[in-house]
């Protein structure tokens, strides 16, 4: 049985600094899937996927995202 695993979504903001938009449960599915996009979309904002982290401390997986500018 596949209980998943916690995964914390952050924006690198323009300024540098992080701010974390949720964290919540994915499915191994949805993990893997992270191998062949490069594109989330979160409460309906489209961001770049920029690096991932396993936080093997905390048992979650951490991931850098960068909004994509809509014009």
């Amino acid at each position: 049985m596949d209980n998943g695993m916690s995964v914390i979504l952050y924006e690198k903001m323009p300024d540098g600094e992080l701010n974390a938009i949720e964290e919540r449960v994915w499915s191994s599915n949805m993990i893997a899937a992270l191998e062949h996009v490069n594109y989330l979309v979160v409460g309906g904002r489209e961001f770049e996927t920029v690096e991932g982290r396993l936080n093997v401390d905390e048992g979650k997986l951490e991931l850098l995202l960068v909004p994509m500018r809509t014009e």
